[in-house]
């Protein structure tokens, strides 16, 4: 894969850019009473398996669409009521955890480098408010940041792949989607477009039938594979 062939790069941004789970885990035991490392990891699961259930309700048009800022302050009262607590102002902590999650150690100088050779977009079922308090955070460098909710969908509808490409507006053959979850790459494959795996610590690793146009260890190894070569 050479810079050549890639006229605009699409990040995934939760568990690519940043560390979802590890913000999430910060969010719960900054508000919740628990201390115990395995419980944190419980609460954990409790959130992302609601999220994710909500999500394939909406996909499959079982519930109509919901933002990603109601879905989660849904997940932090099934948390907060695993352990007892009710009281709204509590609760209202951990359901904001997803807009403050700190970014990989090599998103920021990674996104950088490539900012400076391509236009950069980022693609995310976060909604639109979650999204402009979690760049401002995590002091991430992109051009464009797309939601799912302009499309009342979430990834791996087809939709939200094609409101990348419309923005990107140039052949799917030209655009790098980059992600550390296989079956997001797949999606993107199925549009079309190029991909790139990044592995991150709570990525979905491909598997052997996947065939995908780059893997690398991090962004920052993706970056110096995009910008080695001069056009």
């Amino acid at each position: 894969m050479r810079e050549s062939d890639i006229d605009v790069v699409v990040f995934d941004i939760l568990g690519t850019l940043v560390d979802e789970p590890g913000g999430l885990k910060a969010g719960i035991r900054a508000a919740l009473p628990v201390s115990d490392e395995a419980a944190v990891e419980e609460l954990l699961a409790v959130w992302q398996g609601h999220v994710e259930h909500e999500q394939r309700r909406i996909a499959q048009g079982d519930r109509p669409y919901a933002p990603s800022e109601v879905i989660d302050a849904e997940a932090a009262r099934q948390v907060g009521g695993s352990v007892g607590l009710t009281d709204p102002a509590a609760l209202a902590r951990p359901a904001t955890a997803s807009r403050c999650l700190p970014p990989w150690e090599d998103s920021v100088a990674g996104l950088d480098r490539l900012a400076g050779r391509f236009p950069v977009l980022g693609l995310s079922n976060a909604g639109r408010p979650a999204l402009s308090r979690l760049n401002a955070h995590a002091g991430l460098r992109r051009h464009q940041v797309l939601s799912g909710e302009a499309v009342l969908a979430y990834k791996p509808a087809p939709d939200i792949y094609q409101l990348a490409l419309d923005t990107a507006g140039c052949p799917p053959e030209r655009v790098l989607m980059v992600a550390a979850h296989a079956w997001d790459l797949r999606a993107a494959q199925a549009a079309g477009m190029r991909t790139a795996y990044v592995r991150r610590p709570a990525g979905d690793p491909p598997t052997r039938a996947d065939a995908f146009d780059g893997q690398f260890d991090g962004l920052a190894p993706l970056a110096r594979a995009l910008t080695a070569t001069t056009r």
